[in-house]
């Protein structure tokens, strides 16, 4: 089976490499092309047309940016699937770059599985003339955000876990009973670790953020449901609440 072939238009030259390496070990997919910023990106976008199958485009570059390349993808007719990676986690962006017909916008930081995943989907879709995914996209940028919001970092494992977390139970609400005998298993096969660490990292993160995190925030999530004066929520009340409150945010019902 012939790779999938992707030019990545990243300035970080680390997540680059770091990607690059990653897909050496694949034998689906690989980083044929790079560039470094929009200017670069768009020249041999167009002038290496039939050697890639795939966009990975940055959104925020120096000299031209990310809307640039679509823009300029739009005017000189390149048609190529294209995922956005970046780490600016607006609802607004994602209105804007649809409008370009982007395939899939991910958030940095991202796990390597997960974008390896998305590109195969993508690509598998790509001829049905698909849209961004407008209900996962803005799923995980509101996990995302109410995360941040809450002091958790993203560099720690525990904010991994839990933004999986919930969303596996906002996606599949029958695992609110089954946290520790089906949500811990199924997150620590994912992340190639065990049910304890995937614990331990949860309860660190959920400790880091009554540390840091918004009061005021904690109080309108948790303060129904947890005296948050006299004690943390447990790692179930933490994913749960959180995962219920989004699904009363979100209206549109996924198809």
């Amino acid at each position: 089976m012939e790779k999938i072939k992707v030019l990545m238009i990243d300035d970080n030259i680390k997540l680059v490499e770091m990607i690059q390496e990653y897909f050496k070990e694949s034998g689906t997919i690989e980083i044929v092309l790079t560039a470094k910023d929009g200017l670069e990106g768009i020249e041999i976008a167009e002038s290496y047309l039939n050697e890639y199958d795939i966009m990975l485009l940055d959104l925020i570059m120096p000299n031209k940016d990310g809307l640039y390349v679509l823009e300029e993808m739009k005017k000189r007719g390149i048609n190529k699937p294209v995922i956005i990676e970046t780490s600016y986690n607006s609802s607004e962006v994602i209105k804007e770059v649809s409008e370009y017909g982007v395939n899939y916008f991910i958030l940095k930081p991202f796990e390597l599985s997960d974008l390896e995943q998305k590109i195969k989907k993508v690509l598998e879709r790509a001829t049905e003339g698909n849209n961004i995914d407008f209900y996962n996209s803005n799923l995980q940028i509101s996990i995302t955000k109410i995360l941040h919001e809450l002091g958790i970092p993203s560099h720690i494992k525990g904010y991994q876990y839990i933004r999986e977390g919930i969303g596996i139970v906002f996606e599949r609400p029958d695992t609110i009973g089954g946290i520790t005998k089906e949500l811990y298993p199924e997150l620590a096969g994912k992340y190639d670790t065990t049910v304890s660490r995937v614990e331990r990292a949860i309860r660190h993160a959920i400790e880091v953020s009554w540390n840091r995190g918004d009061w005021d925030l904690m109080e309108e999530i948790f303060g129904h449901s947890v005296d948050i004066d006299k004690a943390k929520p447990t790692n179930s009340e933490f994913i749960v609440t959180i995962a219920d409150k989004l699904r009363l945010d979100f209206h549109k019902v996924k198809s």
